[in-house]
């Protein structure tokens, strides 16, 4: 066959020729955190996040939240283990622990990083928006102490600190600006910027960020921009690129998405989407072990349709895609069959396409079916398998084709 650019193949309608910047976008996970608080999983045990975070590393993830060891010992002795264990492995990834803006919250992380040496990051949090501040009952000057006195005392120990605005998304610019430049006076070397309760549409988050950027450019200072967004609109992906394009140059998620009630944007999703924008450029082949290490440890199961790592994220049963899939397949072409009725390149994350046969079904995937298998292919076995399959609900499970075969062929 004649040869084609195979980018004449695929028109992007997203690409409008408009320069961008070609700084790589850091991820921030935090299944270890975060992702811990959802109401229906297990908390790991130590050898389990162990795992999670070596395969974190493995994936080029740039920083991991690994907890909160001012909520309890448990907690602090996981924390100081993960931390000993990256020091050991001599790992890239940085370790930051979250805390509320409190000293006391921000004290177990010094110690820990004393005891380990590790380059130990402080998430100091407090709540932004006026709605928040009205709940609470808290006036913007106490909010402004508790800012000061935590991120000095956590500078001053020589944690590097983010610091985190809760509800970002929902606070008004005259008490963020005033937030803002009280926690860069005091040494916060990053902004987190927060949909904590999954509030944010794609303008809103490119408009906050946006606006983000432009205080920090005309304060002269050089302090970075997060985004940690939640999904209970079901924005979060989308969410995470508007605030790329809008000057974020650090995103947060966790395997699976899980977290905070319905959770956060999916790591998972996150690390093949901006490689597909070319954000990142990522080996990802242990994604799916990455994903579910964290399903099992936190007993979360991973939905048959979950992009990316679903069971059926890469099958079909379908004729006309089958057909589409396997005259690509014949040519030898896997970069086209892995393109031509799928989003996202399956052999990124070391699966590929998979042919199954059901009641909306062709010849094509029963032929396919049996091919690969060096099965009998005669056309009365064809035939007879795709006959059957017609007068099903499901699709035939192996031992069905098999024992069809058998018959067609006594």
């Amino acid at each position: 066959m004649e040869s084609i650019d195979r980018d004449t193949l695929i028109f992007d309608w997203a690409n409008d020729s408009a320069p961008r910047d070609t700084q790589r976008i850091a991820v921030w996970d935090e299944s270890l955190r975060d992702g811990l608080q959802s109401p229906s999983v297990r908390d790991p045990d130590l050898d389990e996040k162990l795992a999670i975070l070596h395969l974190m590393e493995d994936l080029h993830i740039d920083v991991a939240d690994i907890g909160l060891p001012g909520a309890g010992q448990r907690q602090y002795d996981a924390v100081l283990a993960l931390c000993q264990e990256i020091i050991r492995a001599n790992m890239n990834i940085q370790p930051f622990c979250a805390g509320r803006t409190l000293v006391a919250d921000a004290a177990p992380m010094a110690d820990i990083m004393q005891k380990t040496g590790v380059r130990m990051g402080a998430a100091l949090f407090i709540g932004s928006s006026p709605i928040r501040l009205y709940a609470e009952e808290w006036d913007l000057e106490l909010v402004l102490k508790h800012t000061r006195d935590s991120v000095e005392f956590a500078v001053k120990e020589g944690l590097e600190v983010i610091y985190v605005t809760e509800d970002t998304i929902r606070s008004n610019p005259d008490q963020l600006t005033t937030l803002f430049k009280a926690a860069i006076d005091a040494g916060a070397a990053r902004l987190c910027l927060c949909d904590t309760v999954g509030a944010a549409t794609p303008k809103g988050t490119y408009n906050l960020v946006r606006w983000t950027h432009e205080l920090v450019e005309g304060l002269g200072v050089d302090v970075g921009i997060d985004w940690h967004g939640h999904r209970d609109r079901g924005l979060d992906i989308a969410n995470c690129i508007a605030a790329v394009e809008g000057g974020a140059t650090r995103i947060h998620g966790t395997a699976l998405g899980i977290g905070e009630r319905v959770g956060n944007a999916p790591m998972e999703q996150i690390l093949v989407n901006f490689k597909l924008l070319g954000y990142r450029d990522d080996d990802l082949s242990k994604l799916h072990e990455y994903v579910r290490a964290v399903s099992e440890a936190t007993r979360v199961p991973i939905p048959v349709n979950c992009p990316i790592v679903g069971r059926d994220a890469f099958r079909t049963a379908t004729g006309v895609h089958a057909a589409a899939v396997l005259k690509a397949d014949r040519r030898g072409d896997r970069w086209l069959a892995d393109r031509i009725y799928s989003g996202v390149p399956a052999n990124w994350i070391g699966r590929e396409q998979e042919i199954e046969v059901g009641h909306m079904s062709g010849a094509s995937n029963v032929l396919y079916y049996l091919q690969s298998r060096d099965l009998p292919h005669e056309p009365s076995v064809v035939e007879a398998v795709l006959n059957r399959a017609k007068e099903v609900a499901e699709l035939l499970s192996d031992e069905e084709i098999r024992a069809i075969v058998a018959k067609a062929t006594q």
